[in-house]
């Protein structure tokens, strides 16, 4: 890990989670992946929110960097949503800040970001998409609903063997206000701390 990040992660306290309603939100997601582990089993998770600009990417790096950090292989975390519009740049500064280094591989309406935790790991590609779309997984999947609105207004998952809903407060409520780089830094490090408990839990 990069060292600011690995600095971030130890501030996440994780193992102080202890809302039992929120415990039980994510128990699922704990079940579904040790599960795929105890079958020996490819672990694919697709965080799935309207738009695939905020919370649903912010989920996907961080189960990622949760996955590697406790060592659990065979993991691949994906993002989609409802519609395609864009990563909204204030989550890759976000995450920037946070201690990831992220460039751009492709800039046009829908920029593509690498998105790297270590040196020599393989890079998290993050750019806005359909939760269907050819770049994630088409069957054997779980399908994390991070937003009311997606989990409300898309019921139905093609290919999800498991559909999980772990909704997350949209930081887009702080967008134009000076509390924006707080919200973002707060919502990234709720969702870090969450991902970093489920993969705590799991047995390998």
């Amino acid at each position: 890990m990069y060292p600011i990040l690995s600095e971030t992660i130890q501030q996440l306290e994780w193992g102080k989670i202890n809302n039992d309603e929120r415990k039980s939100t994510l128990q699922p997601l704990i079940d579904f992946i040790q599960l795929k582990i105890n079958k020996k089993q490819q672990i694919n998770i697709n965080f799935i929110c309207t738009h695939n600009s905020r919370r649903s990417h912010l989920s996907q790096v961080w189960a990622q960097v949760a996955a590697s950090h406790f060592g659990i292989e065979n993991v691949i975390c994906y993002s989609g949503g409802t519609e395609e519009t864009a990563l909204f740049p204030k989550v890759a500064e976000t995450l920037t800040n946070q201690g990831f280094s992220i460039f751009k591989i492709a800039d046009d309406n829908n920029p593509v970001y690498a998105i790297k935790y270590s040196e020599n790991a393989l890079p998290i590609i993050g750019f806005s998409k359909k939760y269907d779309s050819p770049f994630n997984p088409v069957s054997g999947f779980a399908a994390i609903m991070t937003c009311s609105q997606a989990d409300g207004g898309c019921p139905f998952i093609a290919g999800a063997e498991k559909r999980i809903p772990i909704t997350f407060e949209d930081p887009k409520i702080s967008d134009n206000t000076p509390e924006q780089s707080k919200v973002y830094a707060e919502r990234g490090l709720q969702i870090a701390a969450e991902m970093f408990y489920v993969f705590s839990k799991i047995s390998r």
